[in-house]
């Protein structure tokens, strides 16, 4: 006969086992998180892998026919643009405006904006756009790709998906992508979450920390521009930081602007766009055909260009300009890419355009301030540009500067365009996850 005492631990030993056991909602969760944000950084390096070598791929093939891209670049951008409008249409841009728009809808519409399928087809037809040369990053592609899977994990886990989930898997993305944990929490503040609770500050917090953790255990402790020691003097850094964040800002405003306005606007040229997407794509493709051949520089993410810039090279003052126009094109196509990389690369582009205005400061630094202040403009998230470039290039002395510029850049960039560049594209998403629900 059991006493008492053993009858009390018995029924607490059972409750303990349905609360927390290995068939609880709570385990469940936390194994849906912890397992989906090691996949997170597996997928964020294969996919990181896959870029480079297409980008590599496509620079070998126009080195060894300098005219052959003329050809090749339009027929991809069309070929990208039917495919995904037959097969994939929320596989489209960026990314990230998807994930926004899934956080504002009911687990069962949003769902379609973060499915796995289709995140994986928007991974291999951002792989051929780079392949075909488009000017192209695969930090918002690895954003939707990392939330699509964590959305994944809990259903196969049966658990409720939670916005702060997708929240959780964009930011992993984000740490993954860049090799910047910082820069992850930040973006999940600044851009991903409308509302940011006490609850999904360690749901966050935990997916970035393990996707980084396998970042780090497969790839190494990489910094992703290289190391660059940056600094100005105060009486320097004053003037360089309220130029740079007011002429990077207008510019990164005016993409933004453009880019919203390609999405969003009704009238002729806009109306022409969508009732022939295929032709059009193909007339985008041309344009960055056409930059890329007469630069040579400004195919796929740009990043040597870049990287020489911040370390203090020499590189043409009209990359900036040649760059910006790249992007716009690939960006308004409607093909599958992110804008991050490329967005970045115009920043360095537009810091390498302040050396010639302030050409006693050391390059570097005027490059880093360009650089925050016009990718600051693009993107209206401060917090995530500083952190993600002094992070980049293990500039992290130099905040104090880079947040002057970011700040005054994220004034300047509403003369330009008042809405936020994601979150105003997001709005098409919205209304179309919501229409292909209601005609189910």
């Amino acid at each position: 006969m059991s006493r008492p005492g053993q009858r009390w631990s018995r029924r607490r030993a059972r409750a303990l086992l349905r609360h927390s056991g290995p068939t609880s909602l709570l385990f469940r969760r936390r194994l849906a998180l912890i397992g989906g944000a090691v996949l997170v950084g597996l997928a964020a390096l294969a996919f990181a892998w896959a870029a480079d070598e297409a980008t590599e791929a496509f620079h070998r093939l126009a080195t060894a026919n300098r005219w052959l891209p003329l050809l090749l670049t339009p027929l991809g951008f069309a070929a990208l643009a039917w495919i995904t409008r037959s097969v994939a249409p929320f596989a489209g841009g960026s990314g990230i405006p998807q994930v926004i728009a899934a956080t504002q809808l009911p687990e069962k519409v949003g769902r379609c904006l973060v499915d796995l399928r289709m995140a994986l087809l928007k991974v291999v037809l951002t792989i051929a756009g780079l392949l075909v040369g488009a000017s192209v990053g695969r930090e918002g592609p690895t954003v939707q790709i990392s939330a699509a899977i964590l959305a994944r994990v809990h259903a196969l886990l049966n658990v409720p998906l939670r916005a702060s989930v997708m929240v959780a898997g964009g930011a992993a993305g984000v740490a993954a992508a860049f090799n910047t944990p910082l820069a992850g929490i930040a973006f999940a503040i600044e851009e991903l979450a409308s509302a940011y609770e006490q609850r999904m500050t360690l749901l966050v917090i935990t997916a970035v920390i393990i996707s980084g953790m396998v970042s780090l255990g497969v790839a190494g402790d990489y910094v992703y521009f290289g190391a660059v020691a940056a600094h100005l003097p105060l009486q320097s850094a004053v003037p360089v930081a309220l130029l740079a964040g007011l002429l990077g800002g207008m510019s990164g405003g005016l993409f933004a602007r453009l880019a919203l306005d390609a999405a969003t606007a009704r009238n002729r040229m806009t109306d022409w766009m969508r009732a022939h997407p295929v032709l059009f794509a193909g007339g985008c493709g041309l344009l960055v055909a056409a930059i890329g051949v007469a630069t040579g520089l400004t195919w796929g993410t740009s990043y040597a260009p870049a990287r020489t810039m911040i370390a203090g090279g020499d590189q043409p003052l009209w990359f900036a300009p040649a760059k910006f126009l790249s992007t716009l094109a690939t960006s308004v196509s409607g093909i599958p890419g992110g804008i991050f990389a490329p967005s970045l690369a115009t920043g360095a582009g537009f810091g390498n355009l302040l050396r010639w205005i302030f050409p006693g400061e050391p390059a570097s630094a005027v490059v880093l301030l360009g650089m925050v202040a016009y990718f600051t403009g693009v993107v209206r998230a401060p917090l995530t540009a500083v952190i993600i470039i002094s992070e980049t290039t293990g500039s992290r002395g130099f905040m104090l500067p880079l947040l002057g510029a970011a700040l005054v850049a994220d004034a300047s960039a509403q003369i330009f365009c008042r809405e936020r560049l994601y979150h105003g594209l997001s709005r098409n998403f919205l209304e179309r996850a919501k229409a292909a629900e209601a005609s189910r």
